[in-house]
Order: structure tokens, then C-alpha cells, then sequence
């Protein structure tokens, strides 16, 4: 008799994570902090000693998505860190891989997404005009981590991101740190977020 194909993860935390039923009462921040800090962004090929993580790239997301929408209520700057929250569990995949694995990656997203989302208060699913806030800010970080750390030129960062403005990246820098340091920012983010909900 053949047995089914293991399709939950064990977390450090000790839950038990269902990818194909994921559930809000599996997921901790610790794990999600955790295993962003660990995933590497542009599959590693990036310039420094230290990985430039998800984590880190959300941590930047955040910080743009605010200078974007200065006054966007506080949820929606939680739903910018998490926005690639459920590559804890999935990992990064750059662009080209997730056209070539097609619609279940998505859909796999999706569904982690809404279960991220639930567990710390927001709703399942981000508005659109919300959505479109966060991918600019994403861009925008994607721009500035090409062109910093990942070997772009601006001319062909701009190609595949868009020319940002450059006022919105004022002041910022793209910050390798070790994964242990970002987890740390990470968690303290998320908690500043919670407590001002």
C-alpha cells in the first residue's frame, strides 16, 4: 500500500506546518523570522559576506512602503513586512523558476499568505490598492538591491523594476547583516507593528 508524500513541515517552534492546508494556529513569528533570515534573496549571487535575506528585504519593503503611503494605517504596514512571508516555508524563487514552475506556486502562496495573515490579525487577503502599494515599495527595493549588491547596472535594473524615485530611497542602503541580527530586527519589527494595532 503506498503512502502518501509528506506534505507538512516541522518548525522549531515544534508546530507542524500543512502546506496544502495551512492553518493560522501553526504559525509563530519565530519560525517565520527565522527562516527569512536564513533564505537568501537573487539565489545567493549577491556581493558581501553575509546573504542578503528575505528578511532583510522585508525589513527595506516596510520602510518604503511607508515613505509611499506615510499615512497607510498600521496594518497594512504589518501586511508590507510579511508580504513574502510565506517563503519560510517555500523559499525564494527568483522570477524565471516561478514562471517555470506555473500556477501551483501561486496558489501554494496564496494559501499560506491568508494564514499568515489571519494569524496576526489582518485580513486573508490584502486589498488590491494595498497589493499595488506594496509591489511598488517591492520594486523599489528589488531596484536598489540590483543595482547595490547583485551586479546591475541602473540602466538594466530599471529595465526589469522601473526607475524609482529616488527620493522615496532617500537615506537608505542596501545592509548585509549576519541571519541571526536580521531575525532579531525582524521580531522586533513585527512586535513594534502588533502592539501599535
Amino acid at each position: 500500500m503506498a503512502t502518501q508524500p509528506r506534505a507538512w513541515q516541522r518548525m522549531l517552534s515544534g508546530r507542524r506546518l500543512d502546506l496544502l492546508d495551512p492553518t493560522p494556529v501553526d504559525i509563530e513569528i519565530e519560525d517565520i523570522a527565522h527562516g527569512l533570515a536564513f533564505v537568501a534573496r537573487w539565489n545567493g549571487q549577491t556581493a558581501g559576506n553575509f546573504a542578503y535575506s528575505v528578511a532583510e528585504h522585508s525589513l527595506l519593503v516596510e520602510e518604503l512602503f511607508g515613505r509611499i503611503v506615510p499615512k497607510a494605517p498600521v496594518k497594512w504596514r504589518l501586511a508590507a513586512l510579511l508580504h513574502d512571508a510565506p517563503e519560510y516555508v517555500i523559499g525564494d524563487m527568483i522570477s524565471p523558476v516561478k514562471s517555470a514552475v506555473g500556477p501551483d506556486y501561486g496558489a501554494l502562496d496564496d494559501r499560506l499568505a491568508a494564514a499568515i495573515h489571519i494569524r496576526f490579525g489582518l485580513p486573508a487577503e490584502v486589498p488590491k490598492t494595498v497589493k499595488r502599494q506594496i509591489k511598488k515599495a517591492d520594486k523599489i527595493s528589488a531596484w536598489m538591491e540590483a543595482t547595490q549588491i547583485a551586479g546591475f547596472s541602473e540602466a538594466e535594473a530599471t529595465k526589469f523594476f522601473g526607475r524609482p524615485d529616488k527620493a522615496v530611497m532617500e537615506g537608505l542602503a542596501i545592509t548585509l547583516r549576519p541571519p541571526i541580527d536580521v531575525r532579531r530586527a525582524y521580531m522586533e519589527r513585527h512586535m513594534v507593528l502588533l502592539t501599535q494595532l
